[in-house]
């Protein structure tokens, strides 16, 4: 057999090799990076309209959890823990009419959680964005599905960090009484509570 016969029969015999190294590298880079929650830079602001004369609003802070997001492959997936403890209104006496059993109850529910399910996408050109994010929110110990609009989402590389960094922000409104708060609303607190929601995570 001469020299070119001789590496013809071992390139034949690589391919399938080949193969399998082009094809594991496809799914290594398709594969989303994990980020961590900062919960300094994290947090979910409410606005609730109050007899109809004004707007109440507050936020919870020191939120947690863990986003994996890949943008070629149009992927994502987040979870949220927030801590009701953190309410802050502005108003030392309203925040503890939030955390009492006519609203929160925080202490019976301390937490809130939101684990999406679908994240929707569109292109604009060659970039493509994040649009919307579906999932389900357990508050006051009862899940019901709420979708997030993205305002804005993006990934960078934090020149403080040193690594990249993923966020954006959020918004939707959602009706409290399907969650077992429903104090006031005969009254004039309105049912519907808008909610602004600001992530950022860095890379693991």
């Amino acid at each position: 057999m001469n020299q070119l016969s001789l590496s013809t029969v071992i390139l034949s015999s690589q391919k399938p090799i080949l193969a399998l190294c082009i094809s594991l590298l496809g799914i290594a880079s398709s594969q989303a990076a994990t980020y961590d929650i900062d919960p300094t830079h994290t947090n979910v602001r409410f606005a609730i309209d109050h007899f109809n004369t004004s707007t109440n609003t507050g936020g919870f802070y020191n939120v947690t959890g863990q986003l994996d997001y890949d943008p070629a492959a149009k992927t994502g997936d987040i979870s949220l823990v927030i801590p009701l403890n953190s309410l802050n209104t502005g108003d030392t006496a309203f925040d503890i009419a939030l955390k009492s059993t006519d609203f929160f109850d925080v202490e019976q529910f301390p937490l809130v959680q939101f684990e999406s399910t679908k994240w929707h996408f569109s292109t604009e050109g060659d970039k493509t964005n994040v649009s919307k994010v579906d999932g389900m929110l357990t508050l006051h110990g009862k899940t019901n599905p709420i979708t997030l609009t993205a305002t804005k989402f993006n990934c960078y590389l934090n020149p403080i960090l040193k690594k990249p960094v993923c966020g954006g922000d959020f918004t939707t409104t959602i009706d409290r009484t399907k969650w077992g708060i429903s104090k006031y609303t005969l009254l004039g607190i309105t049912e519907k509570v808008r909610l602004n929601i600001q992530i950022e995570a860095a890379k693991r």
